[in-house]
């Protein structure tokens, strides 16, 4: 390969990288916590869209507990956010690993 060829190649990675990116927002991942009392939506782009509590588990002796479930469950939420955005830009990148700083 030549080096206007790579510097092409390059290019249309940007641009599908940039398309992934803006398709993002539109991707929604749910996670629960707490056996389903607690349920968080997150985006793509690793954004929190909902929180839904179920009644049983909002206990005002015990907000530690809800404090940990929703902790949880949004941790897990961004882990799978992220894991859903690596899928994606790994037909891209063809799975070479590269890492990209940056890109969520």
């Amino acid at each position: 390969m030549n080096m206007q060829q790579i510097m092409r190649q390059a290019q249309k990675m940007q641009k599908q990288i940039e398309e992934i990116q803006a398709k993002a927002a539109d991707e929604v991942v749910e996670v629960a916590s707490g056996g389903g009392m607690v349920k968080v939506k997150m985006n793509g782009k690793q954004e929190l869209i909902s929180i839904v509590l179920e009644k049983e588990v909002i206990d005002p002796d015990d907000s530690e507990m809800l404090q940990d479930l929703i902790i949880s469950a949004v941790n897990e939420g961004i882990k799978k956010s992220q894991t859903l955005m690596q899928e994606r830009l790994q037909s891209v990148t063809g799975g070479l690993g590269i890492n990209m700083p940056g890109i969520f």
